[in-house]
């Protein structure tokens, strides 16, 4: 994998204390976003409402991460860890996610997900091993050229 980009190495912090809120549809469509969620992305809500959830992952997270997330949706009801997102300017920001099941007369209607930001200890730390789950599934890898 190669990035050409510059703003593909571009962090955006999330705020302490900030909350990034969506819900989706039970396919992964979003349904709700908060405004702190367009802010960080990059997306205007309009870009958001509709569209799949996946469209913020970055290419740096494991596959295996989200299989595990869909497991532990349909046989536990909930789901949280560490995500590293993709913005609309191919920047990139780290959260910590919750992701739930929403539910109207016991029957599952959609999932709500809240993030939170993490401390710089924890991105490197999940850099690395998410870079070691790729390696480890065959899935590329960042490799970074500069001319």
């Amino acid at each position: 994998m190669e990035f050409l980009s510059g703003n593909f190495l571009c962090e955006t912090i999330v705020p302490s204390g900030e909350l990034i809120v969506s819900r989706t549809d039970l396919k992964g469509n979003i349904t709700y976003a908060n405004d702190t969620f367009a802010l960080i992305s990059g997306y205007k809500m309009g870009e958001l409402i509709g569209c799949p959830h996946n469209m913020v992952r970055h290419p740096d997270m494991p596959k295996i991460i989200f299989s595990k997330l869909w497991e532990d949706l349909k046989t536990k009801g909930s789901w949280s860890g560490v995500v590293k997102n993709l913005r609309k300017d191919e920047g990139f920001y780290w959260v910590y996610a919750e992701i739930s099941g929403v539910y109207k007369n016991n029957e599952l209607i959609e999932y709500k997900s809240i993030r939170t930001p993490i401390s710089f200890e924890d991105k490197v730390k999940y850099q690395l091993y998410y870079d070691q789950l790729k390696k480890q599934n065959n899935e590329p890898i960042r490799k970074i050229i500069y001319n």
